[in-house]
C-alpha cells in the first residue's frame, strides 16, 4: 500500500508539472483526489490491513492528499497570476494619454446667426414674436395690400394648401398679427421659417427669414435708416459702407434694397458681388398706410418701417458658403466647424 502510494504520488506531481491550462489543473485534481479519484480507490484497500499497519497507512495517504492538493492550488495560483499579468500587459492605460473626450454637440449655423441677429435687435428694444407657419391668405397676402389679382403674388411663388390656406411665403404675417393685437408703439422682430417654390445653390424651397416692424408717432424713413445701419456695423464690423436703392414692395411705400459693401472684396468687385463691390441682404420700407387700414391704425396719428432679410443669404456672407444646400445635407463634417 506504501509502495503505491509513493507511486501515485509522483505520478500525479510529473503529470501537474506538464499541464498548460487552469482546466487541465482542475482535471487532474478530479482525477486524483476526486470522490471516484485514483487515491480513493486506494483507501478501500485499507480494509485487508492489519490493525498496526492502519494508522500508519492513514496519516501517509493524508500527507499525499495534502501535498497534492497543496501542489494542485499553488500551479492554480500561478496560472492566474501569469493570466492577470498577461492581461495587464495587453490592456494596460497609459494614464500620459490625453483623456478621450465626448464629442459634443453644436448649434446649427442657421440657429446661431439667427441668435446673433435676433441679439442685436434686443439691444435695440426690439421684442421677438411669432406666428403660425401654416397660414391664412389674409394675413400672407390680402391685409399686406396684395389682393387676389396683384401681380407681386407670382413673385412669392406659394404652396397652397387650399384656396386660402397656404405655406407662409415670409413672416410678414406675424406683423399683421401683432398689430392687431397690440395698439402703438410695436418694436418686433420676426425670425421663423418660410416656404417658397423655389430651388437651386442659392435657393430652397423652405428658408427661414427675420422681418422687423417699428410703429409710433413721427417714425421717419431716417429711423429705419439709423436702425438698419447700427445692424449692419454690428454685425459685419464697424465702417460697413451701407446703401439704400429704391424698390417696391407692395406693403411699403418708399421701399429701399439695402446693400453692403462685398465682404469678400471689401468694394473692390470680385466675383461674389459681380464686380460691382456691393451685396444685397435685405428689403426695407415705410409701411403703406393701406397696411394700416387692415389693422385698424390711424396712418395720420402713427407712422412705422419695417424690413426682412433671408438668415441663409446672411450666414453665406458670414461664413463665405457658396452653395445654400450644405446648410441641409446634414453633413457632419460641414456642421461640426460651427
Amino acid at each position: 500500500m506504501k509502495e503505491k502510494l509513493e507511486a501515485m504520488k509522483a505520478q500525479a506531481l510529473a503529470e501537474l508539472a506538464t499541464v498548460g491550462t487552469e482546466k487541465e489543473v482542475q482535471d487532474l485534481r478530479v482525477k486524483y483526489l476526486g470522490k471516484k479519484g485514483e487515491l480513493t480507490g486506494l483507501m478501500k484497500g485499507m480494509g485487508s490491513l492489519s490493525p498496526e499497519e492502519r494508522p500508519l497507512i492513514g496519516q501517509l495517504v493524508n500527507s499525499v492528499k495534502d501535498t497534492l492538493e497543496e501542489k494542485v492550488e499553488a500551479a492554480l495560483a500561478a496560472m492566474r497570476d501569469s493570466d492577470k499579468q498577461e492581461r495587464l500587459r495587453i490592456e494596460r492605460l497609459d494614464i500620459s494619454l490625453p483623456g478621450r473626450r465626448k464629442a459634443i454637440g453644436t448649434l446649427h449655423p442657421l440657429t446661431i446667426v439667427i441668435q446673433e441677429i435676433s441679439e442685436i435687435f434686443s439691444s435695440l428694444g426690439f421684442q421677438t414674436a411669432e406666428g403660425p407657419e401654416i397660414e391664412l391668405d389674409y394675413y400672407n397676402f390680402e391685409a399686406l395690400n396684395l389682393p387676389k389679382d396683384h401681380p407681386a403674388r407670382d413673385m412669392q411663388d406659394t404652396f397652397y394648401v387650399s384656396e386660402n390656406v397656404l405655406l407662409r411665403t415670409h413672416t410678414s404675417p406675424v406683423q399683421i398679427r401683432t398689430m392687431l393685437k397690440h395698439a402703438p408703439p410695436v418694436r418686433i422682430i420676426a425670425p421663423g421659417k418660410v416656404y417658397r417654390r423655389d430651388s437651386d445653390v442659392t435657393h430652397s424651397p423652405m428658408f427661414h427669414q427675420i422681418e422687423g416692424l417699428m410703429v409710433d408717432k413721427n417714425i421717419n424713413f431716417g429711423d429705419l435708416k439709423g436702425i438698419l445701419t447700427i445692424f449692419i456695423n454690428q454685425y459685419f464690423g464697424s465702417g460697413t459702407s451701407v446703401r439704400f436703392r429704391p424698390s417696391f414692395f407692395p406693403f411699403t411705400e418708399p421701399s429701399a434694397e439695402v446693400d453692403i459693401a462685398c465682404v469678400i472684396c471689401k468694394g473692390k468687385g470680385c466675383r461674389v458681388c459681380k464686380n460691382t463691390g456691393w451685396l444685397e441682404i435685405l428689403g426695407s420700407g415705410m409701411v403703406d398706410p393701406e397696411v394700416f387700414r387692415h389693422v385698424k391704425y390711424d396712418s395720420e396719428s402713427v407712422t412705422g418701417f419695417a424690413f426682412g432679410m433671408g438668415i441663409e443669404r446672411i450666414a453665406m456672407l458670414k461664413y463665405g458658403i457658396n452653395d445654400l444646400r450644405l446648410f441641409y445635407e446634414n453633413d457632419l463634417r460641414f456642421l461640426s466647424q460651427f
